[in-house]
């Protein structure tokens, strides 16, 4: 089936079935529809969650949705597979459980895709990080530096990680590596990559993994992987070890260490055959910067914490310093929160490549601004 064929078979599901639904995916302004059942809707607008009024008939109703959303992109829902992981044709993501597996009813997550193009200028005016920590990340984009983006559901990594490609300079050759295609990228020479699951026979299922093995032979420049969250995580590093400068992902984790345990836990798991304290000093020599991404209180995602990666300590322990780290936070009268990254007083061990293309970018800039 064509992408145009898709397209009209999802548009005519929502139409016929998702009625209760529908004008939320509709509305710009909500960015996740969430079903907990036939009676529960829940919805995302500026990162709140709101419960609506809306509702399916029975349970027969949204389940018919679901396969009819199903098999408008080629999958199936059923006993023999209670779970549905999909991009959908407008290149939303949509994640479905079915009973028995989910006691409440059939369960489903619609993660809509942004059809505004968000810029840095953007990320500034929202507030998600200052000006000089934007100009920090543009060098080091510039400079090639392997970045992981770590956060936790709805941070807003995807978004960060496609504003970060935007920064990458021209003349490069890039291959992007995702799950489901989500990165909105505007560059002159890109290469994407989706993975594909097993078919109804268990045949057919190509990983990242298995991509980002393929892309080594493809003379990549740069090697962008959506989501680490499996044995790609070894691939990745051995990619970042042995020259190619400038490698992006995104990992799920709380703080820019346990990103680092988790992407080693994750390499462990490849089966490699790597020691552990070899693989340690493996992922503190590839990594240059930790970007911590969260999403607040108030509904806002902001850069909390902009970490360099210094080496692997004798004790056991990464040594991890923060380059810009949000410290003081505070509630403003009109319930949003006040506080971004800010220098702490480390200047990167990189300054010197910083001088030597001239780039005026001095190490009074990253001095700790007083209180």
């Amino acid at each position: 089936m064509s992408q145009e064929e898709s397209l009209s078979v999802f548009q005519a599901a929502i139409k016929n079935f998702l009625g209760p639904i529908s004008e939320f995916l509709a509305d710009d302004t909500i960015s996740e529809v969430m079903i907990n059942g036939p009676s529960e809707i829940f919805i995302e607008r500026k990162g709140k969650i709101h419960k609506t009024e809306a509702h399916f008939r029975d349970e027969d109703a949204l389940r018919a949705a679901v396969n009819n959303i199903a098999q408008s992109v080629g999958r199936r829902v059923d006993d023999s597979e209670p779970r549905l992981d999909a991009r959908l044709p407008d290149g939303s993501r949509i994640c479905a459980v079915i009973p028995p597996c989910s006691l409440v009813g059939t369960v489903v997550a619609i993660r809509k895709f942004s059809k505004t193009k968000m810029t840095f200028k953007d990320y500034l005016k929202f507030g998600s990080i200052t000006a000089e920590a934007a100009q920090f990340l543009d060098i080091s984009m510039y400079l090639g530096k392997n970045i992981l983006v770590s956060g936790g559901t709805g941070s807003g990594k995807t978004t960060l990680l496609s504003l970060l490609c935007g920064r990458i300079p021209r003349g490069q050759r890039i291959i992007v590596i995702e799950d489901s295609s989500e990165l909105d990228i505007d560059y002159d020479h890109l290469v994407r990559f989706e993975t594909r699951m097993a078919d109804q026979m268990g045949q057919g299922e190509v990983s990242i993994r298995d991509l980002l093995r393929s892309s080594l032979r493809l003379r990549p420049d740069r090697i962008i992987v959506g989501e680490v969250r499996g044995a790609e995580a070894l691939e990745l590093i051995n990619a970042m070890n042995t020259g190619h400068k400038g490698c992006l992902g995104t990992v799920h984790a709380n703080s820019p260490n346990d990103a680092l345990v988790r992407l080693e836990a994750l390499a462990l798991g490849a089966d490699g055959k790597v020691s552990e304290r070899a693989l340690q000093y493996q992922i503190a020599s590839a990594i240059d910067l930790v970007i911590q991404i969260s999403r607040l209180s108030d509904g806002s995602r902001r850069i909390v914490t902009i970490s360099e990666v210094l080496g692997f300590e004798p004790s056991g322990a990464y040594n991890v310093l923060p380059v810009y780290h949000m410290e003081r936070m505070q509630r403003g009268v009109d319930g949003r929160i006040i506080g971004n990254a800010e220098p702490t007083g480390h200047i990167p061990s990189f300054m010197g490549e910083i001088i030597n293309h001239k780039i005026p970018f001095g190490p009074e800039k990253f001095e700790k601004k007083a209180s």
